[in-house]
């Protein structure tokens, strides 16, 4: 089973990293992170960079389409590139499954994947995907067919565990989520309904960002 993960400039890695934990534990999995070019990609952050895999070319039919998020000055370039939306769109069109995570569902929808209905994605691109004439769902995870979009971040392993469910069976993950022993207990209770919080969360989001180039 052939998983590709789309990889760019700017991404937020645990979008990538948190299905790529849980997806790779299934049986027969085989992981790509698949690139315009196969040039070192640095984080949203700055501080950890990797190679991709192979480029978009190379990278042959996905069972499972994944795309991961970051901030909009890198998503969107990628949302509105051509060699992008065309890619997307064939392998979409054979996929068993295509996903996003966070702000990737903006990439998606760029790609004319996603047309209509509820989408989940990060609550800072609500404003944007209602622009886009979709509905912000506010959902950790929303379903439609084939395609399953995420919440921030941080929804991207509850994501790969549901789909995972769908693949495999509950049983086996179940045992993922053993195997990387995922049982959330945060230390705060989530403050998503906080105004004052959310600016906090936009204004750190928006400082830490060493990007160059």
């Amino acid at each position: 089973m052939l998983v590709n993960i789309l990889v760019y400039p700017g991404m937020t890695m645990l979008d990538a990293m948190g299905p790529y934990e849980v997806l790779s534990r299934l049986p027969e999995a085989r992981i790509q992170f698949v690139a315009l070019d196969t040039k070192a990609i640095t984080s949203d952050t700055g501080f950890m960079t990797f190679l991709p895999t192979c480029d978009l070319d190379s990278a042959g039919q996905a069972d499972v389409l994944l795309v991961p998020g970051g901030p909009p000055e890198f998503v969107m370039p990628m949302a509105k590139n051509p060699k992008v939306q065309q890619w997307l769109q064939d392998q979409h069109e054979g996929s068993r499954y295509t996903a996003s995570v966070c702000t990737g569902s903006l990439i998606l929808i760029g790609a004319g994947i996603i047309t209509e209905g509820g989408v989940s994605s990060h609550w800072a691109a609500a404003e944007t995907i209602e622009k886009m004439g979709l509905t912000y769902t506010g959902k950790r995870i929303t379903q439609a067919g084939k395609i399953f979009t995420a919440a921030g971040v941080s929804a991207g392993i509850d994501l790969a565990l549901a789909l995972s469910a769908e693949i495999a069976g509950q049983p086996t993950a179940q045992a993922i989520q053993v195997g990387i022993e995922y049982d959330p207990a945060p230390p705060f209770p989530y403050a998503g309904d906080d105004p004052a919080c959310k600016q906090r969360a936009i204004e750190a989001m928006s400082s830490n960002k060493n990007l160059e180039g």
